[in-house]
């Protein structure tokens, strides 16, 4: 009886009907004195349980980067010069964040479901402190949506993902030359009629080697050390431009 038991309770049990089978072609990138930024082809097919629903089926997919605290400042003109006026800290926000999706991105996923999930750029950013230290802080939060798009760190890319016979997607995320070390969550969303019906999620590794690893780590562990070889470094240079410039005033 209790093994009958058991059997009724997982008949009972909801399957998930679609899942991601996830690719990646890269999960690691390097970055090197010479890292100029690099692609990460992201693609995947839906494994089903059942048939095909004639409800479409969308994609979402993120990638995010190391969260940081910011200071967002408001400047205004007095007196004919730039002055801080005001200031936002925001709890956190991702150093990169990307977010593609198989359509314009209000018609893929609901309203509901982007606070659920924070989704969207905005969404992404965490502001609950910030409301004491300012009315609109919805505005400092556009700035800086708007200042780390103009440098490719926020990127909102609708229409992006290619899905083909509502199994097969696959889509391209550049990564910019001013990336943070880290560890960069992805996260694929399946959606139909705007809700998310499956969700899936890897990391892909960030991480400095080589030359520049190790000043990196120099830095950190030993600052004194790296400061006194930078010192060492400039002085080096500068004795050297000095002595090829007397050498080109003699001859």
């Amino acid at each position: 009886m209790l093994r009958l038991a058991l059997l009724l309770c997982l008949a009972a049990l909801p399957l998930r009907a679609e899942e991601v089978v996830l690719g990646l072609s890269k999960d690691r990138v390097a970055i090197t004195a010479t890292f100029e930024g690099s692609d990460i082809l992201i693609f995947g097919a839906v494994k089903r349980e059942a048939p095909i629903s004639e409800v479409p089926l969308d994609v979402v997919i993120t990638v995010a980067g190391p969260s940081r605290p910011v200071t967002v400042r408001r400047k205004e003109r007095r007196f004919g010069i730039w002055i801080n006026t005001d200031m936002v800290d925001l709890d956190a926000a991702p150093t990169f964040y990307a977010v593609a999706a198989s359509g314009p991105l209000e018609e893929v996923l609901t309203n509901t479901e982007d606070l659920r999930h924070r989704v969207s750029i905005p969404r992404a950013i965490r502001s609950v402190g910030a409301a004491s230290m300012a009315e609109d802080v919805e505005s400092f939060t556009d700035a800086l949506v708007r200042i780390r798009e103009r440098k490719d760190a926020y990127q909102l890319l609708e229409n992006a993902v290619a899905l083909d016979e509502q199994t097969l997607f696959r889509t391209a995320i550049s990564l910019p030359a001013n990336l943070t070390e880290g560890a960069y969550k992805t996260r694929i969303f399946l959606t139909r009629e705007g809700r998310v019906v499956s969700q899936f999620e890897t990391v892909i590794d960030v991480r400095k080697v080589g030359l520049e690893r190790w000043l990196f780590t120099l830095s950190r562990q030993q600052p004194l050390v790296y400061g006194l070889m930078s010192l060492a470094i400039a002085i080096a240079a500068g004795w050297g431009a000095s002595a090829a410039f007397r050498v080109l005033r003699r001859s």
